[in-house]
C-alpha cells in the first residue's frame, strides 16, 4: 500500500511558477544537474519510508558549493520550498519531495577533504558514505563510531540531520557526540559555521540544536567529526532468560555495575525465532528474552568485564551464558541481531517499525504492554531494541492486503508510541520525526513547546521554506498523520564489520 503525500497538511504552500524557476536554474546548472521530466523526477518521489510517495516540482544535483548557494538564492527570491536529500535512507520521511518544491540533492558532494591522524579527526563533504569514513581512517587505526544499520550507504550529511546513533551508540553516543564542526547555508544561502575544531567553541551551542534539526535550519556543506582509536579487542556475551522481567533486571545491573558495554541489545522469544531460522546463529530459540553483550577496549580489561558481566546475568537469573569463543562466533551472534528486521519481514508481508525509547527500569513494563495492546488489536509484535539506551525497535507484523490491517497497525503504533511517553520516554531515538511521527509531537510536547519550536524555526528560516510539513507539527493541526511498514522485508543494508 502506498500513501500519497498530503500537502493540505502543511497549510497553503506558495504556488510556484515552474517555468520561470527552470529558467533562473538553467543559469547555474547544466541540463544533468537539473531534472524536470516526470520520467527524471519518479526516482526521487520517496526515501527509505516507501509507503510515502510525492514527485517532487524539480530535482536538483549540483557539484559545488557555488551551485548550491545560487540555488538556494533563486528559491528564496522565488518563495519555492526547499528540501535537501542525502542518500535517501532515512525512515522517517524526512527527505520526502513536495509537489511545489524543489528538492535538493546533495550525495554528489562525496569527497573526503581531510584525515587528520593526530588530531583524530575526518573533514568532509555531506555526501561522504558513513561506512566510507571508517575505511578512510583504517589506515591509522581509527574509526568513526557511529553505525546506523544502512551505513554501507546513509551519508554523514542525512547522520547530522537525523542525529543518527547505532548497536554501539550506548558506549559510543550519538552523531552529536561524535561532531566538531558543521558549515552549512541558510535559506538564503549565506554561509555559517557551528562548531570548531578545537575542544569547545563559547556562546550557545548551535552545533547541537542544529544536529537532528531534519533539515529544518540550513543546508549541511561540510561535516568535520571525531575519529577514536579502534579497540584492542572486542568480546560478546549471549545470554538467555525466561521472562524479559528477568532480562530487564540483567540491564539495570550491569549499568549499576559501571560497567558500559559497547552494546546491549535484546530481543523477544518471537525475534530470536525468527532471526535463528534466518541467519542460524547458534541462538537459544525456547528462551523468552536474551541479551547480547558486547565489551570492548584493553584486553586485559575486557577479560576481567567478561568475567563480572557474566556473574551479573547469572544472578539475574539467566538460564544460559556464553561468550563467543572466536571472532566467527561473534560475527555470527550480531549477524543475527543486525538481521532481525529482515527476519522478522519473512514471518508476515508487512511490518511497521516503532524507535520510541523508554527509561531502562520500565522495560518489563513495557513490554508487557505491548503484548497487551498487540493481543487487543489482534496482530503479533516482535521486540528488538537497544536494551542499553532503552530505544525500542517493536515490529508490528500485518498484511496490507488484508482489509483494516494497515489501520490496525497505524493505530497499535500510535498507542506504542504513546505509552512510550506515558512512562517517561520519547516517540523517536534514532529514526527522527519527519513525516512518520508529526503526529505524535502533539502528544510529547505541549502548545507551548511547540510554538518554541516554531520559534527556532522563524530564526533560521522566516518563510518556512526549508522542509516544511517535517518534524514540528503545524499548531493546532495535530490530526497529522504518518507511519511507516515495510513491505516483505526489503531492507537492502547487509551485515558489517563493525571496526
Amino acid at each position: 500500500m502506498t500513501i500519497l503525500y498530503d500537502e493540505r497538511l502543511d497549510g497553503a504552500l506558495p504556488e510556484v511558477d515552474r517555468q520561470a524557476l527552470i529558467h533562473a536554474l538553467r543559469s547555474q546548472l547544466p541540463d544533468l544537474e537539473l531534472l524536470d521530466r516526470q520520467e527524471q523526477l519518479k526516482p526521487y518521489e520517496c526515501d527509505g519510508l516507501s509507503a510515502y510517495r510525492s514527485t517532487p516540482l524539480l530535482v536538483a544535483l549540483p557539484r559545488r558549493l557555488e551551485q548550491v548557494q545560487q540555488i538556494l538564492k533563486i528559491c528564496h527570491q522565488q518563495r519555492v520550498p526547499v528540501v535537501a536529500r542525502g542518500a535517501g535512507t532515512g525512515l522517517s520521511g524526512g527527505a520526502l519531495p513536495l509537489e511545489k518544491g524543489l528538492l535538493l540533492v546533495m550525495a554528489r558532494f562525496k569527497d573526503i577533504l581531510e584525515i587528520d591522524p593526530a588530531a583524530r579527526c575526518a573533514r568532509l563533504q555531506p555526501g561522504v558514505r558513513n561506512l566510507a569514513i571508517s575505511q578512510a581512517a583504517a589506515p591509522y587505526e581509527l574509526y568513526y563510531a557511529p553505525d546506523p544499520s544502512s551505513q554501507i550507504a546513509c551519508s554523514i550529511g542525512g547522520n547530522v540531520a537525523e542525529n543518527a546513533g547505532g548497536v554501539h551508540c550506548l558506549k559510543y553516543g550519538l552523531t552529536v557526540h561524535n561532531l566538531l564542526q558543521v558549515r552549512m547555508l541558510t535559506v538564503e544561502g549565506q554561509p555559517l559555521t557551528l562548531g570548531s575544531e578545537a575542544l569547545d567553541s563559547p556562546g550557545f551551542d548551535l552545533l547541537a540544536l542544529f544536529t537532528g534539526s531534519e533539515g529544518l535550519l540550513g543546508v549541511i556543506t561540510e561535516v568535520t567529526v571525531k575519529l577514536l582509536p579502534k579497540p584492542q579487542i572486542a568480546k560478546v556475551l549471549l545470554a538467555a532468560f525466561d521472562s524479559v522481567e528477568n532480562a530487564g533486571h540483567a540491564v539495570a545491573a550491569i549499568i549499576a555495575a559501571g560497567i558500559i558495554p559497547g552494546g546491549l541489545e535484546m530481543m523477544d522469544n518471537l525475534a530470536i525465532r525468527a532471526a535463528e531460522d534466518f541467519i542460524h546463529a547458534g541462538y537459544p530459540v525456547d528462551a523468552q528474552a536474551m541479551l547480547l553483550c558486547e565489551l570492548d577496549g584493553v584486553e586485559a580489561d575486557v577479560h576481567d568485564d567478561c568475567e563480572r558481566v557474566r556473574q551479573l546475568l547469572q544472578q539475574a537469573g539467566a538460564s544460559e551464558v556464553r561468550l563467543a569463543r572466536d571472532e566467527a562466533e561473534r560475527a555470527r551472534f550480531w549477524a543475527g541481531r543486525k538481521n532481525a528486521f529482515p527476519a522478522v519481514g519473512r514471518l508476515s508481508p508487512d511490518y511497521y517499525c516503532m524507535d520510541g525509547t523508554i527509561p531502562r527500569r520500565q522495560l518489563p513494563a513495557v513490554l508487557h504492554g505491548i503484548a497487551r495492546l498487540a493481543a487487543e488489536h489482534q496482530l503479533r509484535v516482535a521486540n528488538v531494541f537497544h536494551a542499553g539506551d532503552g530505544n525500542m525497535h517493536p515490529l508490528i507484523l500485518f498484511d496490507a492486503n488484508q482489509s483494516g490491517e494497515l489501520e490496525r497497525a497505524e493505530t497499535l503504533g500510535g498507542k506504542i508510541l504513546e505509552l512510550c511517553v506515558a512512562v517517561g520516554g520519547t516517540i523517536t531515538g534514532e529514526h527522527g520525526v519527519g513525516r512518520e511521527k508529526i503526529k505524535q509531537m502533539c502528544v510529547q510536547f505541549s502548545g507551548d513547546e511547540l510554538s518554541l519550536f516554531h520559534g527556532i524555526k522563524r530564526a533560521f528560516d522566516p518563510l518556512g521554506l526549508l522542509n516544511p510539513g517535517k518534524n514540528i507539527p503545524t499548531l493546532h493541526r495535530c490530526a497529522e498523520a504518518g507511519a511507516m511498514h515495510i513491505h516483505h522485508g526489503q531492507l537492502p543494508f547487509p551485515e558489517l564489520e563493525r571496526f
